[in-house]
């Protein structure tokens, strides 16, 4: 029997990012419903994901045809024919492909990602559109690997309440 009034349960692990569906501890690092400890996490990288996929395709279908009208006007000699107008209008639709793409990437930016290796696999652990959001959980993550690296989350010695000396 404790006489101590101490818990007799383990102590409950450090709580470094909370959201729903994220959860970052000194011990684990959980998304969705996959789940990883922390000290098995190794070479912490960021990345960007892909483009969105309409607007790639945007961006080739409008570019074939540009360099296709191109191609039509200078096999049939239509070049030698065209007004300055003409010209200034080709000019423009040659930049519509990067104004698409331009466009592409305000609208639909691509994802961060957040990948890490697991017992030598490569693994995507956490991807997100708000990079606010990535931003903690990247660094909830870096700080669980570093506790875990130096040993634990418990308080150094002599960390307990200041009183001052009577």
């Amino acid at each position: 029997m404790q006489t101590d009034r101490s818990s007799t349960h383990p102590p409950a692990p450090t709580l470094l990012y909370a959201r729903p569906g994220i959860v970052v501890t000194g011990e684990r690092f959980t998304v969705g419903r996959s789940t990883w400890p922390v000290a098995e996490i190794t070479q912490l990288r960021t990345a960007r994901g892909p483009h969105d996929r309409l607007a790639a395709r945007a961006v080739g279908v409008s570019a074939a045809l540009i360099a296709s009208v191109g191609v039509l006007l200078g096999f049939t000699g239509g070049l030698h024919r065209l007004t300055a107008g003409a010209y200034l209008t080709l000019g423009a639709a040659g930049l519509l492909p990067l104004l698409l793409v331009l466009a592409g990437d305000r609208w639909r930016p691509p994802a961060h990602e957040l990948w890490g290796r697991i017992r030598g696999t490569e693994v995507l652990l956490f991807s997100s559109d708000d990079e606010r959001q990535f931003g903690q959980v990247a660094r909830a993550l870096r700080r669980a690997r570093e506790g875990a690296r130096l040993g634990g989350w418990t308080d150094p010695p002599g960390a307990g309440p200041w009183r001052p000396a009577r």
